[in-house]
């Protein structure tokens, strides 16, 4: 026996085997239409974007950390990563020390 999930009881229903594979009645649609033509554009009608999309990154960025250079991945962009990386570091620490001194403070039994 199949089974489909009932979006709105949220419990499973026997199905059928063409229902429970295709999930909450979903099916491809397939058109006996042919496309209607429309009509293109042309390269010098389109604005161009360029102007503020600027220069793509990506294959210089993927160079410099596909380089093998024994760093972290982490690490490999200089000295903003090692300033974001230490100071992450330092509030992890000093927020941990706090919350142990807390837990330390509370603990103790308050005088009176």
């Amino acid at each position: 026996m199949y089974y489909k999930f009932h979006g709105f009881t949220q419990r499973l229903l026997g199905a059928a085997a063409a229902d429970a594979y295709s999930p909450q009645g979903l099916k491809p649609i397939v058109s006996t239409e042919s496309p209607a033509l429309t009509t293109s554009k042309l390269a010098s009608d389109i604005p161009a974007t360029d102007s503020f999309l600027g220069k793509n990154k990506v294959p210089d960025l993927q160079k410099l950390f596909q380089k093998p250079d024994g760093l972290p991945v982490h690490l490999k962009r200089g000295v903003p990563d090692r300033l974001l990386y230490r100071t992450t570091m330092a509030l992890t620490i000093g927020g941990t020390i706090y919350c142990l001194v807390a837990l330390y403070m509370a603990s103790q039994p308050r005088t009176q």
